[in-house]
């Protein structure tokens, strides 16, 4: 029952943002009588949705739900007053909320004798909602590094051409990781060399992510693809003298660039859980070395591209392999031609 709760919150994958993936079984012994996922801010909670489809049926049913019951006012009402109107006898969540204006859900519950459990395939809920959690908890989003690279490491040619690297079949799929992103974030070298559109256009998605360029001195042309559509944020050092079409946020360091942690904290106030970085290999580099990266998406082109092109991340060089960043990998698939590795900091 858990795992069909977990199966449809992923439904809410592309569309839930900033709100977390959540879904619901209400069952009545073995058999089902409502199911529901959360699919848009300011839509049902997948509770709402679960108990509406049940009816009468949901008096002393059991209620499986990937995230502990909102105690809050929201958007929405409080989903615990509805679990007790509707005389729900028992809730087993996968997790507890971590958003401390939502949780004690289960406490309450409880207080107010509806059985209240957690821990079931916490795992598992953890990983779907990995970028709220990271907001709630940490203040920032989960940050995933996307690089294309060849089998020697090399992801552009000397002067920066990359397009492509890798193969339709993983570029297809680069743009699923994109779609469950809530920003997609890339630097004015990209810009520059690529003149992106950072748009998801492989898969069918309800909506669009954020488009943010790193942009310290306002380089960018204004006739730039990712300008196009209006919407996007450009963080940078400088003040504006040029008409733009996107917001401009000033964040500057003492070295006159962008202050990363900072652009992570303001996109968080922003509700972004999952930010998808999509930059050349000096952004990389410097997103690595000031601690703003949780998780790279790399595939693997079986091709050499030598000495002379471009690495996946500018960093210093080290005089012992103790230096060295070490990544734990997650998962390693095959996707079409290439090899998608995620690994994890």
């Amino acid at each position: 029952m858990m795992a069909r709760a977990l199966e449809l919150a992923g439904k809410g994958l592309y569309s839930a943002t900033p709100n977390p993936r959540v879904g619901c079984v209400l069952t009545q012994g073995e058999t089902i009588v409502g199911e529901g996922w959360h699919e848009r801010t300011g839509g049902p909670h997948a509770e709402v949705v679960a108990i509406g489809q049940a009816g009468d049926r949901a008096a002393g049913a059991t209620l499986y739900v990937n995230l502990e019951p909102c105690s809050h006012h929201g958007r929405t009402p409080p989903c615990i007053d509805l679990l007790q109107k509707n005389r729900i006898s028992r809730v087993i969540a996968a997790m507890l909320d971590p958003n401390p204006k939502a949780a004690h859900g289960g406490a309450q519950l409880a207080a107010a004798g509806i059985a209240f459990e957690h821990g079931l395939m916490e795992g598992a809920a953890r990983e779907l909602n990995i970028g709220f959690v990271s907001r709630m908890t940490r203040g920032r989003p989960w940050v995933r590094m996307k690089i294309a690279a060849t089998l020697d490491g090399r992801t552009a040619l000397a002067n920066g051409k990359s397009q492509w690297i890798t193969g339709p079949e993983a570029r297809k799929d680069g743009h699923r990781w994109r779609a469950r992103a809530c920003a997609i974030l890339t630097g004015i070298g990209t810009v520059k060399a690529d003149d992106p559109r950072l748009t998801v256009r492989e898969v069918e998605t309800p909506r669009q992510p954020l488009r943010v360029i790193v942009d310290s001195r306002l380089g960018i042309s204004p006739k730039a693809r990712v300008l196009e559509a209006g919407g996007a944020l450009i963080f940078c050092a400088v003040d504006s003298i040029k008409e733009l079409n996107a917001e401009m946020q000033k964040l500057p360091n003492p070295q006159g660039k962008v202050e990363l942690p900072l652009m992570l904290e303001e996109l968080a106030r922003r509700g972004v859980n999952e930010l998808h970085v999509e930059a050349g290999f000096r952004l990389n580099g410097s997103l690595l070395r000031e601690g703003c990266v949780d998780e790279f998406l790399i595939y693997l082109n079986p091709s050499l591209l030598g000495d002379e092109a471009q690495g996946m991340v500018s960093i210093s060089g080290f005089s012992s392999l103790n230096q060295r960043t070490k990544l734990r990998i997650t998962s390693m698939d095959r996707i079409g031609d290439d090899i998608r590795i995620l690994a994890r900091l």
